[in-house]
């Protein structure tokens, strides 16, 4: 790994543990309040599938894994796998699955989602919201959607949610600052990727919408502007 990209994840490690310190999952007032609208409703596709396999790459404390074990506890079948390579979210996602009573159904794997090895033919669902972005290269990210799409059974579905034209701004200074994420690919860039990856999946939903949040990195109030690329197909 070179200094850059460890620079980067130090960086977003301390942000991402600050914010697992200061909010609680599914407490009003940041980004983990509540799962994603566009995976949950994607998952409304299963309502009939019995014994359903999930993969969540890059599921911090379970924003997103824990109400889709709730939905494989209700049907009192399933798994669903996640991947993080913060080892303290990993712990936090232990406990809050422990207190959600879906600890059977989560099984968390430490591991760079770039390096994590995905079964063929192996999930029904895959997710990766807010993942991609932090693989290290072009080729490594090509890599992950390949894993991801040989790793989907016939029928299943693939659901990438990824910020791309990465912008950091010094909110004091208005000095606009080198992003700090590892891959920060231009919009168009992404989608060739995403549809060479997946050339004869079934497009079911994609959109394109702009965020701009402040995020705080040592200290200083940064301007956090992006396009937040949804892209979700199956196979």
């Amino acid at each position: 790994m070179d200094n850059r990209i460890k620079i980067i994840r130090d960086e977003e490690r301390k942000y991402h543990e600050a914010c697992y310190d200061n909010y609680k999952l599914f407490e009003e007032g940041s980004w983990l309040s509540k799962p994603v609208k566009t995976v949950m409703e994607t998952l409304t596709h299963f309502k009939s599938k019995e014994n359903l396999t999930v993969l969540d790459l890059g599921c911090g404390v379970g924003r997103n894994c824990i109400p889709i074990a709730e939905l494989l506890k209700e049907r009192q079948t399933g798994k669903i796998v996640c991947v993080d390579i913060i080892e303290s979210a990993l712990q936090k996602l232990a406990a809050y699955s422990e207190q959600n009573g879906v600890r059977a159904y989560i099984e968390p794997k430490l591991s760079d989602i770039g390096d994590y090895f995905i079964e063929e033919n192996h999930f029904d669902y895959i997710i990766a919201v807010s993942a991609l972005e932090h693989v290290e290269s072009v080729p490594k990210f090509t890599q992950v959607l390949e894993r991801m799409a040989r790793g989907t059974k016939e029928n299943g579905i693939n659901c990438v949610i990824m910020s791309t034209n990465i912008r950091e701004i010094d909110v004091k200074s208005g000095i606009e600052l080198e992003p700090l994420m590892e891959l920060n690919l231009t919009t168009n860039d992404a989608k060739q990727l995403l549809s060479s990856a997946y050339p004869d999946w079934e497009i079911i939903y994609t959109t394109l919408k702009q965020l701009e949040f402040n995020i705080e990195r040592n200290g200083h109030e940064i301007l956090l502007k992006s396009d937040c690329l949804t892209y979700v197909v199956r196979k």
